[in-house]
């Protein structure tokens, strides 16, 4: 007994000057990497007690999270401490389903996206077989592994009661609301210029298209928290209210075009939704894209289109920004239809297996078009095809292309059985499924115009939505055969 004491407190001691240790280092240096054994040893304990907890604390330090680079040429980097979090749950999933293979129960394999999530790895696995870039296309599969493990397979071991969903809802909120109002302040400062928003984020996001993008997916959250709060306590709708307000404000400020047509298409979305006509909305997208490209290609019509190099560049103003964008001479526009171009010329030559996961970068430009090229058009940052429809035809193929186009389709298909299933039965969950409807539908249009599902902020909001649908079809499934909504251990039924 006395031994067990004695240990407990040498082990407390050790705790405890290891934290005091990287604390004072990272005061004295300003590194973030001599936080890395403190929590890393706090995490691991509370892992070891509580591996539930543990994942909430994984959905609590998205927001927070940072890129660091572990190689001087930014080769090579993870993000902190989220990655290395996801890791960990890898090895958990895999001696969780090694001591208990039924922990992911007939009901979640029978579920049409996991499916079509199946589908996807497999093929990811097929176009890094034949990479151009192996290495990195290598990295990227280990990235989405430990992605899908995370935010679906985990998610749907966890998620079972409403608590839950309110967990997540508030795990992930208090974070992304702290950077929100240090965002806000430090533009403030720089009396909210557009030109200066990506300085105000600093490190806490990619740029102001990642901070928009997650800010507008968690924008239709809070708007059905606020709906959900009616009979409740006035101080906590009043709350919700201006917190309403404050995002509407903060998702402006990130001058972020995308993410302002993603708030309105999520309140479409979710109109359709209670319309019960959502199914029709993607083919219907569909066709009017394809229609509009194949219009653009033919006779050479997006010729007439080509900017004007000299007056394509970035305003300092929104509204002119805004302008210069209706006119065809907006920077980050226009050189999206030259990358576009370029997508689609290169996908001629790999449409099967593709170039490789992560490899636009190094093979797009022989296959751009100068009449298009802009002052950014270099690409020092890296960036890839901003629309992720591209993305996935470049580097992986058209299978890949076609999965991801089922997948929107089939997401949407479901979230209207599982609303249909719920509405008039129970008030929570229908409302649940609307908020996850939107959240899916803001992020589905930031990355029609962008590629972020495999960055981490963004990545782990779009797997998480997809996650919440498996487990709400289940509840929706068990509601509409026994009547009654299924919580706790009734969900492995």
């Amino acid at each position: 007994m006395q031994e067990s004491i004695l240990y407990d407190r040498r082990l407390h001691g050790i705790s405890f000057a290891i934290l005091f240790i990287g604390i004072a280092l990272f005061a004295a240096t300003g590194s973030y990497v001599f936080l890395l054994p403190s929590a890393i040893l706090l995490f691991g304990i509370v892992l070891i007690f509580d591996w539930k907890l543990a994942y909430w604390l994984l959905i609590a330090s998205i927001p927070f999270a940072i890129e660091y680079a572990l190689m001087d040429d930014g080769s090579l980097s993870t993000t902190i401490p989220d990655e290395p979090m996801m890791w960990l749950f890898v090895l958990i999933f895999a001696v969780m389903y090694i001591r208990k293979p039924t922990i992911l129960p007939e009901w979640f394999w029978r579920n049409r996206l996991v499916l079509l999530m199946v589908l996807q790895y497999l093929w990811t696995i097929v176009a890094v077989i034949y990479s151009k870039e192996t290495t990195i296309s290598i990295k990227f599969l280990a990235a989405k592994t430990w992605f899908l493990v995370s935010f679906i397979v985990i998610p749907c071991i966890i998620f079972r009661e409403r608590k839950d969903f309110k967990k997540a809802f508030l795990y992930f909120f208090f974070p992304l609301l702290t950077t929100m109002i240090i965002i806000m302040y430090r533009h403030s400062t720089r009396d909210f210029l557009f030109y200066k928003i990506n300085r105000a984020i600093g490190a806490l996001y990619y740029n102001h298209v990642d901070y928009s993008t997650v800010i507008s997916m968690f924008f239709p959250a809070l708007c059905i928290a606020y709906y959900l709060s009616k009979g409740k306590k006035k101080w906590l709708r009043i709350t919700l209210f201006i917190l309403i307000l404050f995002f509407l404000a903060a998702i402006y400020f990130t001058y972020a075009r995308a993410a302002m047509i993603a708030v309105l298409f999520a309140g479409f979305m979710g109109l359709a939704l209670k319309k019960r006509i959502i199914r029709l909305v993607m083919p219907g997208f569909y066709v009017v894209m394809l229609s509009l490209l194949a219009y653009v290609i033919s006779d050479g019509h997006y010729i007439k289109y080509r900017p004007s190099f000299e007056n394509t560049y970035m305003r300092k103003d929104f509204v002119d920004h805004m302008v210069a964008t209706f006119k065809g001479q907006d920077m980050s526009s226009m050189e999206r239809v030259y990358r576009w171009i370029a997508g689609i010329r290169m996908s001629k030559f790999e449409p099967i297996t593709g170039y490789g996961p992560n490899s636009f970068y190094f093979y797009y430009k022989p296959y751009a078009l100068n009449m298009f090229r802009t002052y950014v058009s270099r690409n020092y940052e890296r960036s890839t095809a901003h629309n992720y429809y591209l993305y996935m035809l470049v580097e992986q193929g058209w299978p890949a292309m076609i999965l991801y186009a089922i997948l929107i389709v089939a997401f949407y298909a479901q979230a209207q059985k599982i609303y249909n299933r719920f509405r008039g039965k129970d008030h929570f969950y229908s409302n649940v499924t609307m908020a996850v409807t939107m959240m899916f539908s803001a992020g589905f249009i930031n990355n029609f115009f962008s590629d972020l599902i495999e960055t981490h902020k963004v990545g782990g909001l779009f797997y998480l939505c997809i996650a919440m649908m498996i487990v709400l079809e289940r509840k929706s499934r068990v509601l509409q055969d026994q009547g009654f909504v299924p919580e706790g251990i009734e969900l492995d039924a």
